[in-house]
Order: structure tokens, then sequence, then C-alpha cells
């Protein structure tokens, strides 16, 4: 599923344009001079509105969410039509013990490998749970050994010191008070963490869910480390402490082809392999569809002021003098034989 997208050829979109649109806006206040002086009373000549450019006046944003949604689903169909390969080899060698010798096998390698380059072909929009998200980078969901609400809520006061990064980084202060509600935990957590990239919500029973950009995650992982007050930590140190991440929604190098158990077993697995993708490709989908209409809302402003660049070009063009001759010697400014012909071959 493909926006096209197109940008201004050189020479043509932007300097042809400019000059155009210069040498009438020049023109016009060559004509209203004359006038003015003629007329001393009168009021002068109303100024069009600045002419927007078109395609280089789009918003970079939007145009980013188009690109990104574009190769997530190119990821999502391409990870799907494997899937679908694997299902049905799968399916045929439990049915009646056909397939090629390593082909299933082979299938499966080649999605693992697939799924390992998740984040690269997604462009960093899909996360191990395939959460797309655009124009955020997708995150990695953790947890920390020994943060939770049971763990946080009890006991006296503490000051929980977070190194990330290394020595050179900045310490982030987290004060535990008695007393204090989940609600609250999670605030002072997320607050003191907000600057190092990391977000902090509330999990099921009682978990405090740590998240942080996917490409930030193995510095995180490797790095992060609490001291306190020697209560929660009792070593009164800064001490490395474990970060356990999120499992991935869908593990192929545990798909395993070794006998007809295991082979019904990864046949499950694909099948809901295969359910998950689709959810990701209709969330994609709707993403790419709500941006695709920013573009069409925004598209008749950039045709409205398309027209009136014409219409005043028209205008100076068909006026003889030195005027036109400034306007038409504009616009053919970097016009060469060679991006015409490209030109007309695209309709």
């Amino acid at each position: 599923m493909h926006i096209a997208q197109s940008n201004p050829t050189p020479g043509v979109g932007s300097g042809a344009s400019r000059g155009v649109d210069e040498a009438a806006v020049k023109l016009n206040g060559a004509k209203g001079t004359p006038k003015a002086a003629a007329e001393p009373g009168a009021a002068p000549p109303a100024r069009a509105a600045p002419l927007r450019r078109g395609l280089s006046n789009w918003d970079h944003q939007l145009q980013g969410e188009i690109s990104s949604a574009q190769q997530a689903l190119d990821f999502l169909e391409q990870s799907t039509s494997q899937l679908q390969a694997l299902k049905s080899e799968l399916a045929a060698k439990l049915a009646a013990h056909l397939g090629r010798d390593g082909q299933v096998e082979a299938r499966v390698r080649q999605f693992n490998n697939t799924w390992r380059a998740r984040q690269s072909a997604s462009g960093g929009t899909l996360n191990s749970q395939l959460n797309y998200s655009s124009p955020a980078p997708a995150v990695q969901n953790f947890s920390v050994r020994g943060l939770n609400m049971a763990a946080l809520q009890n006991g006296p006061r503490e000051v929980l010191a977070f190194s990330i990064g290394g020595a050179s980084q900045a310490l982030r202060s987290v004060n535990i008070e008695p007393g204090m509600s989940e609600a609250e935990i999670v605030m002072r957590f997320d607050q003191a963490l907000a600057p190092s990239n990391i977000r902090v919500s509330a999990g099921s029973e009682g978990a405090l869910v740590f998240s942080t950009p996917e490409a930030a995650w193995p510095a995180v992982r490797d790095s992060l480390a609490v001291r306190g007050s020697g209560i929660r930590y009792p070593t009164g140190q800064m001490s490395r402490v474990k970060a356990d991440e999120e499992p991935p929604l869908i593990a192929p190098e545990g798909w395993s082809t070794a006998d007809t158990e295991a082979l019904r077993q990864t046949l499950h697995q694909v099948v809901q392999a295969l359910a998950h993708m689709q959810q990701a490709r209709d969330s994609v989908s709707l993403a790419l569809s709500l941006a695709s209409s920013r573009v069409e809302t925004a598209q008749p402003v950039e045709l409205a002021g398309i027209d009136q660049m014409a219409q005043n070009f028209t205008s100076t063009a068909n006026d003889p003098g030195y005027g036109s001759l400034l306007a038409i010697t504009s616009a053919l400014v970097g016009i060469s034989r060679e991006r015409v012909l490209s030109l007309l071959g695209l309709r």
C-alpha cells in the first residue's frame, strides 16, 4: 500500500515559480505607480496575499508520518506473506507428511530473520508488541527488579537516586514517603526520569512499567544503576540493577520442528502471529488513512495559490513590454529539454 510522493524538480518547482511570482509582483507594482501619481487621493492598489509554494510547503511531519506508515505496512505485509507460506508448509506436513525436507525449517529461519530486523525494517515505528508509533519512536517497555508498589508503599522515607548512561550523566532522584498512593508514586518516578528519556506508568498487579525508545534501550539496560539510603537498597551505594524487557509478542526463535507435537505447537503460534499481524496492519492502515485525509484537506489551499500564480503570469505575459519579457525569461530559467521531456513522460 503506497501513497506516491513527488519532490519538486529543481529549477522548475522552486526557482521557476519564484521567478514568475516575483516578476508578477514587480509588474503589478509598476502598473500601480502611474495611477497613484495621477490620482493623489486614490488608495493604493491592494496587494495580493503572498502565494504559498506547492509541494515544498507541505507539512514535513505529515510527509514523515505517511512515509513511516508505508514502511511499517511493507514490513507487516512481508511478514504476513512469510507466515502464510510457513502455515501452509506446516499444515501440509502435519496432514499428509508432505513438504520437502528442510523446507519448514527454512521458512522458520526466514521469518526469524525478518522479525529480528523489525526495528530497522519498520523505520523504528513498530515495537516488539507490534504497537505502531509515529512520529514518536517505538518504545521498549521494561521493569526494574525491586521496584514495585508493595516495596515502595511500605517502609520509611527514602531517596532513590538513578544513574542512566554512566557517571557522566546527572543523577535523577525520587523521594519515597510513607502513605503515598500508586498515582503519586508513578507521577514522581515519571517526572524524575523523563529528562533521561524514560517514562513510567502503572502496570498490572502493582508493577511499575518503564519505557524508553527502542534505540536507547541497550544503553539503558546496560547502565541503569540505583542508590538508596540503605532501606530498599541495603548497600547505600550506587549499584547496577536488573532491567527486564517486556517479552516480544512473537518469538520465532523458540519455534521448533523437531517432531509432530513440536510442529503442531509451532503451527498454533504461527496462527496467533498472523492474528497479531492483522491487528497491526489495521492499526497502521488507519493511521495512514488519517494522514492521507490531512493531505487531501491541505491540497485545495496549495492549488488555489498555484492557480493565482498562473493567473498573475498570464496577465503579465500578455501585456507587451519589459515586464512580460522579464516574467517569461524568469520562468524559463533552469528549464532544459531533458526536464521538459521527463515531465511530459508523466502524463
